[in-house]
């Protein structure tokens, strides 16, 4: 059981780093304390060279019903916002750009701040018990979490207006249908499928993965034509690695590249 406010757990497995949401008994609602230990350890995933991939989950039966908004009241009245100004932000809001690949895993209650962590992320496997609300509105505010823009991203305008606009309630299906998900699976197995695609993931070459996000982020903020002039010198880095020459003779020797980042 954590503490009452909460708190965020860490574990390494080989190149694969476990971030746990940690105070089920509060539905995992989440305090300021809480987002201080995810931004850290969004910058040891980011700043840790033996870690290539995270996974993103929550302890107990739900991923989390948002803000423990009486804890974050002073917050907004002064005009403050969730994200931090330096380092690696959890919801991705700041100039700095994380780098590696988080997976998410969401089940049950998946409320406000949890929709908007999920969507800074880059894939998410849901359970098929999830509810999901981005319920800010009834609440008097808006969400500022990276919602109003990532909900058009993924599930385009319509679909984003239906339900940032009346803060209703839908399920994984529904989710999944607008593209906020990428697989639905069923309850209780949605950590194991995260950590089977991180795996996976970091079964591939590193600085590989690291630049094909990095292409695929660049386009979609300044268009195709900035990924695409940059797609040489990108080749250049990569094929000069010690990991390419790894994929050359695991080609010719007919087996899986063991890759070390170099």
């Amino acid at each position: 059981m954590s503490s009452n406010n909460g708190q965020i757990t860490t574990e390494q497995r080989e190149h694969v780093y476990l971030i746990g949401i940690d105070r089920p008994e509060k539905y995992n609602a989440f305090t300021p304390k809480m987002f201080d230990e995810l931004t850290d350890a969004y910058n040891e995933l980011e700043n840790n060279d033996d870690l290539w991939v995270a996974v993103l989950f929550a302890h107990g039966p739900h991923f989390t019903a948002g803000l423990d908004l009486p804890k974050f009241a002073d917050y907004f009245q002064d005009g403050k916002g969730l994200w931090t100004q330096s380092g690696i932000d959890p919801f991705g809001l700041n100039e700095v750009q994380r780098t590696k690949p988080v997976i998410t895993a969401i089940q049950g209650i998946t409320f406000t701040a949890g929709i908007e962590l999920m969507l800074g992320t880059d894939i998410v496997i849901a359970s098929d018990d999830c509810r999901l609300s981005q319920l800010e509105v009834k609440r008097a505010l808006m969400a500022i979490g990276g919602a109003t823009f990532r909900f058009v991203e993924r599930g385009g305008w319509g679909n984003a207006m239906k339900h940032l606009l009346t803060g209703d309630e839908f399920d994984a299906e529904e989710a999944l249908r607008i593209g906020l998900i990428q697989e639905i699976v069923p309850a209780g197995t949605q950590i194991d499928r995260a950590i089977e695609l991180a795996e996976e993931i970091a079964a591939q070459a590193p600085l590989a993965v690291q630049e094909t996000m990095k292409s695929a982020r660049l386009a979609c903020e300044k268009g195709s034509r900035a990924a695409i002039n940059d797609f040489l010198n990108v080749q250049t880095l990569l094929s000069n690695s010690e990991d390419f020459a790894e994929g050359l003779n695991s080609l010719l020797e007919k087996r899986p590249g063991k890759f070390e980042g170099r």
